[in-house]
């Protein structure tokens, strides 16, 4: 049986890191896809969604906005349902990178 971490882990990403893609909000609203990232203009606050995962708020995170438009996150990203973790990893230059 696949547990929750394993759905959002090597599974669905493998070693590989994966590209992401930037997200602007449309009408205020931002809507993240897997692998994708952005900024809310309501708030702004940065999201981002990790590959075969939900989204997250990178408020305790240094984010990084790339000459290209990519971004990289400091420190790692951590995802968890408030009791187990499903996917912890890195964003860094647009990749995600699982630890």
């Amino acid at each position: 049986m696949l547990s929750n971490r394993n759905l959002c882990r090597g599974l669905i990403m493998g070693k590989e890191p994966i590209r992401g893609k930037r997200k602007y909000a449309v009408d205020g609203e931002l809507i993240l896809a897997e692998g994708e990232y952005g900024k809310n203009p309501r708030n702004g606050y940065w999201y981002a969604r990790p590959p075969g995962c939900h989204t997250g708020n990178l408020v305790n995170h240094e984010v990084i906005e790339n000459p290209d438009g990519t971004i990289t996150v400091k420190p790692s990203i951590l995802i968890s349902d408030g009791e187990k973790e499903l996917w912890h990893g890195y964003l860094k230059n647009g990749y995600w990178r699982e630890c």
